[in-house]
């Protein structure tokens, strides 16, 4: 018989960073799960991706067990990554954060394809493009 899902938790973490302070003692206390156990977890699996944004699915079950699925690095964090930017333009239509080029958006667009709504490459393209607007980047 299958495990009753209690809940799904989405979390976004820094790899192999993660610890049971906020935000993940707050997001999987509250529901019973043991805490250090996810930690340990999440930190293995990604400790290859250090330094990056990793997002955590996490489906809670009603026995308090736990599965979680590791997702691809946010678009905007991806872009950051690549132009080498701490953070988007403050304002927005005088300043520019920075310029991506069509190949650095495809480039994107491929890694994070798997996570997005779409299978098609052009649409993801304009998903990552729309990020870059609202952060500021240029796209040419």
């Amino acid at each position: 018989m299958a495990k009753k899902v209690k809940t799904i938790v989405k979390i976004n973490l820094k790899a192999a960073e993660a610890t049971p302070a906020p935000p993940v003692g707050t997001a999987l206390g509250q529901h019973g799960v043991a805490i250090m156990d996810f930690v340990k977890q999440y930190n293995d699996k990604t400790k290859d991706m250090k330094g990056e944004v990793v997002p955590a699915v996490i489906t809670i079950y009603e026995d308090r067990t736990f599965d979680f699925v590791i997702k691809k690095a946010p678009v905007a964090a991806m872009i950051k990554k690549v132009l080498g930017i701490e953070k988007g333009a403050g304002k927005m239509p005088q300043e520019t954060a920075g310029t991506l080029t069509r190949d650095q958006v495809r480039k994107i667009a491929e890694d994070k394809l798997v996570d997005l709504n779409t299978k098609d490459v052009e649409a993801a393209m304009k998903i990552v493009e729309g990020t870059a607007r609202s952060m500021g980047v240029k796209v040419e």
